[in-house]
């Protein structure tokens, strides 16, 4: 059996459990009696991640869920793969249905011609609807779903005690998920997103790209107030050529530097 390489009572993150990057953070909620994925990536690293899963000894037909963070192909495209695998449901917000079940190639991120990128993206059924307020009960740990548009208007984010799975609403260095009209996103929403996450009385953030770290208000704010100029600069684009911020996680995971959580008090 592989030893299974917990950050926090309950949670594995599969980048840091292979020990080299696969694409997207992929969380793997342990509830005991059962478990689930939040977010999958892509097609061709579904394999390495299920016989990871496998070497953990974790019963696949134990899978309560495959939770699709929001509707970006990066994180999703896998996603049908995986449900034929282990036969189990696939869940997200509403407003990820219709992207995924027609594999639109925009609204996904699968596609953009001028920078000559081109993923195929399979239709992909939602099952189940999860929403702002619910409540995602996987054996003995809980989820709270959170809505918080801003980078897609299909974007969730996860609480789980102190901490949260956040998507792609922020990074270590302070970059946010991309910002693109044609993909939906929205500033305003997203300002809100990130004030509401900052104003929160969540330690942790576990994104959906890059290293895991503390909530830090100034970060956070500095963010806002860069987010909040975007609105009125018609130079702004997504045109980065670099982040050097996933050099750096490389590094960290292949290292072996990986966050262990201390567990809420509840004294």
């Amino acid at each position: 059996m592989l030893e299974r390489r917990y950050i926090y009572p309950g949670i594995i993150e599969m980048n840091y459990q292979a020990g080299h990057r696969l694409g997207c953070n992929i969380y793997l909620i342990d509830g005991g009696s059962e478990w689930l994925l939040i977010d999958i990536g892509y097609e061709d690293t579904v394999d390495e991640i299920i016989d990871l899963i496998r070497q953990m000894d974790f019963p696949l037909a134990a899978c309560k869920t495959l939770i699709a963070t929001h509707a970006d192909a990066d994180h999703v495209q896998g996603m049908t793969k995986a449900q034929d695998i282990l036969k189990t449901s696939i869940s997200g917000h509403p407003l990820a249905v219709e992207p995924l079940a027609s594999g639109d190639p925009v609204m996904t991120y699968a596609e953009i011609k001028a920078q000559d990128i081109f993923v195929e993206m399979k239709p992909c059924q939602i099952d189940t609807l999860i929403d702002e307020g619910d409540i995602i009960q996987v054996g003995d740990k809980q989820l709270e779903v959170w809505h918080t548009p801003g980078h897609t208007n299909n974007q969730l984010a996860l609480r789980i005690d102190n901490l949260l799975m956040s998507g792609d609403n922020i990074y270590r260095d302070g970059c946010v998920g991309v910002i693109d009209a044609h993909h939906g996103s929205d500033i305003p929403d997203f300002i809100q997103s990130l004030k509401r996450i900052r104003d929160s009385d969540i330690s942790w953030l576990l994104p959906s790209h890059g290293p895991i770290f503390k909530k830090e208000n100034a970060l956070l704010e500095k963010t806002i107030e860069r987010l909040s100029e975007y609105q009125f600069m018609s130079d702004f684009g997504t045109c980065a050529v670099d982040w050097p911020l996933l050099q750096a996680w490389d590094r960290e995971i292949t290292e072996g530097h990986y966050p262990k959580i201390e567990p809420m008090r509840t004294d």
